[in-house]
């Protein structure tokens, strides 16, 4: 019987609202004021193998800035919470997506000491009316509240699009990878015997 996370982030700039359905890529419904940021979600997670409904409504006529960064935050909280329940998962993920002219790898250890690695540059500034950079806020917010190590590389690509696409569904595929259960014992995932 599925057993969905929800958590919850109201601040004075964003109410978020999500639930995540861990190996039920059928559960997604995203709402976001920002269509290409929500193009991106739903490619992680539908090629990721979790079901994610999200609303999200953010100070986006101040900057998207609050928005992206915050949804990073309560994902990452998600995940959190979906490893202290399945207790030992396999630790390592890893993905490389192309996308047309764009290559993309994502690495994953969920390790408990939260690090990021953003070796992504775009030829463009925005994809639609959606600013790129904003991305690397949206990883930052993640891997801080999940507590994982989390390495993005953009190989090479000519479309910020693509490049954007391919990243998220590496990320999604890598996400899928390192969450799968193994055992009952996080003993299991470290040599230390914990993480």
């Amino acid at each position: 019987m599925e057993n969905p996370i929800h958590i919850e982030r109201i601040t004075k700039e964003t109410r978020i609202t999500l639930s995540l359905h861990p190996g039920n890529p059928d559960r997604i419904s995203l709402n976001t004021p920002l269509p290409f940021f929500t193009h991106l979600l739903h490619a992680a997670s539908f090629h990721g193998g979790f079901g994610l409904e999200l609303e999200a409504q953010g100070d986006i006529e101040v900057d998207p800035h609050h928005l992206v960064e915050d949804t990073g935050i309560v994902l990452g909280t998600a995940f959190r919470e979906h490893l202290q329940r399945v207790e030992a998962v396999r630790r390592y993920g890893y993905a490389i997506i192309p996308m047309d002219d764009a290559l993309c790898q994502a690495v994953v250890d969920v390790c408990e000491r939260p690090y990021l690695v953003y070796r992504v540059t775009f030829p463009q500034a925005q994809a639609g009316n959606f600013p790129l950079f904003l991305l690397k806020e949206f990883f930052l917010g993640f891997v801080n509240n999940a507590r994982i190590n989390l390495h993005l590389e953009a190989f090479y690509g000519e479309n910020g699009h693509h490049i954007a696409e391919a990243l998220f569904k590496a990320w999604g595929k890598a996400l899928e990878e390192a969450y799968t259960p193994r055992g009952t014992s996080r003993s299991r995932m470290s040599t230390k015997g914990t993480i």
